[in-house]
């Protein structure tokens, strides 16, 4: 009797894990082996919307409900769940890391253009978007290049000096990369050893990545799995802040602990578990009641009656009308994704000069801007009033023009050291008064901008904010001095 009773339970248990659509013969061979190799990433494919719902199921919601924007499908796609012989043998002739596995030709990396076999789209959408070109914006800039390098490199005193030997790939995929994208490249084929028997496999440089820019072998672009995890894929992680504080956490970008410790982080954290993270639409009120990244920046929001308060994009700016961190002064954002081809009088690659007016015809215009800033206010007064929004933002507008000031003080005095033969613009990132020079914008800036942005309490004040910058610049003068002092005590060449 308990033999049976197990049994049944066990019945019960397995088919409530089941996916409600038929599985391609081609899927099931693969769960059929990587249930015992790679158990975990079946368990969360199985757990994933995937797993559930066909391309045809999919494409019969409403307009507003739907999560797939193609329009067609192959015929082979239409009535199947998505499954891994769906992602791992797409567009398998496009992949030049494809090999035989099992007597399926199979490739590891899973790009967007795989992904935008159902969902067109946003990767449309994406590409168009800073941080799918966030490898070549950063590896692709002589200047910011220098700053890789700089901070990557090994750095050896020696004879009163120090000194610093260039990164390599492995240190840049350790660091900057691990956010921006790697290059991943196909370098050979290897034979290992597998439960299975022995097996051959690609192998693949630098790599294993997530950034958010990374170089796919099939010549794609970007990633989708830094916000829709493999292999669950789910919208919900995808909406909680968790998931952009893998990238946006630091004193560079301190966006997640900004959140964090706002009214609307404290909210979210203390009863979202009370909320609707799946839903599509997604109702302000009904699902969620203080917004997370992906309500301000992405998801498609409307109020309970379903007036839509901004659509769904996943290019990230289209509510963005400044560009708030990463260079020396906030400005407007820029027209294309791809930055590299920013230059500004000085033959730098930035989007301002160095001291502060903007590169203007690479960047949006006043009009654009307007048109941004009220898509973005349109999600916030689904919750205030607009005298409120409307006070926000000018607040906003005041920290970008304190900061910006402040920044430029700095950048007065590491000129004038530049000029006076203090410090060597060869490299703008690896003297001491450079590198406090560097902190006034890409720490104290940015957290003084975003707290402000996002209601951050103190990162605007004492946690690297306005104070910070005000310390930093006496720090910066004294420094001046001493570098001066030095200069007349040297003895004539």
């Amino acid at each position: 009797m308990r033999t049976t009773l197990v049994i049944i339970i066990a019945s019960i248990v397995f088919s409530s894990q089941l996916p409600a659509v038929n599985i391609s013969e081609d899927t099931e061979g693969c769960i059929g082996c990587h249930e015992l190799v790679t158990p975990g990433i079946v368990a969360d494919w199985k757990k994933s919307r995937h797993s559930q719902v066909s391309p045809s199921i999919a494409m019969a919601k409403q307009i507003q409900e739907k999560r797939m924007s193609a329009l067609k499908v192959a015929d082979n796609l239409l009535e199947t769940a998505v499954g891994c012989a769906e992602c791992h043998t797409m567009n398998a002739s496009a992949h030049p890391g494809s090999f035989d596995h099992n007597g399926y030709a199979v490739h590891t990396v899973v790009s967007p253009a795989d992904c935008a076999t159902c969902h067109p789209v946003e990767v449309e959408e994406y590409s168009e978007n800073l941080m799918s070109q966030a490898y070549g914006n950063l590896m692709g800039n002589p200047l910011y290049l220098k700053m890789v390098d700089v901070t990557n490199g090994l750095h050896e005193y020696s004879n009163g000096d120090i000194n610093y030997h260039g990164t390599d790939e492995a240190n840049n995929a350790d660091s900057c990369l691990s956010c921006h994208g790697t290059e991943v490249r196909i370098t050979g084929l290897e034979t290992r050893d597998t439960i299975m028997g022995e097996m051959d496999f690609p192998t693949l440089a630098n790599w294993p990545n997530i950034g958010v820019g990374r170089l796919n072998p099939d010549g794609s672009v970007g990633s989708c799995s830094p916000c829709h995890a493999r292999h669950h894929y789910s919208i919900e992680v995808a909406r909680k802040p968790y998931t952009c504080a893998q990238c946006h956490k630091g004193p560079d970008v301190p966006a997640a602990k900004v959140y964090a410790v706002s009214v609307h982080g404290n909210i979210q954290k203390s009863i979202d578990k009370q909320w609707n993270f799946e839903s599509v639409p997604w109702t302000v009120g009904t699902d969620f009641t203080a917004p997370t990244c992906a309500t301000c920046h992405i998801s498609l929001v409307v109020d309970e009656e379903g007036e839509v308060l901004a659509e769904r994009s996943h290019r990230m700016n289209d509510r963005l009308p400044w560009r708030l961190f990463g260079l020396p002064y906030a400005h407007p954002h820029p027209i294309a994704a791809d930055t590299t081809t920013i230059v500004n009088q000085d033959g730098l690659h930035l989007p301002t000069e160095l001291s502060g007016e903007p590169v203007s015809k690479f960047l949006i215009d006043a009009e654009e801007m307007t048109v941004r800033k009220e898509t973005m206010a349109n999600v916030c007064l689904g919750c205030h009033g607009r005298q409120w929004v409307d006070g926000h933002f000018n607040r906003l507008d005041t920290s970008i023009a304190s900061t910006n000031h402040m920044t430029l003080q700095a950048t007065r005095m590491v000129t004038e050291a530049w000029e006076e033969g203090l410090s060597n613009d060869d490299n703008p990132f690896d003297e001491a008064i450079e590198i406090e020079w560097i902190e006034q914008w890409l720490f104290y800036g940015n957290s003084t901008r975003l707290a402000s942005a996002m209601g951050g309490t103190d990162y605007g004040v004492f946690d690297n904010g306005r104070w910070w910058q005000h310390k930093n610049l006496q720090k910066m003068r004294e420094h001046l001095l001493l570098l001066r002092g030095l200069q007349k005590q040297a003895p004539p060449k």
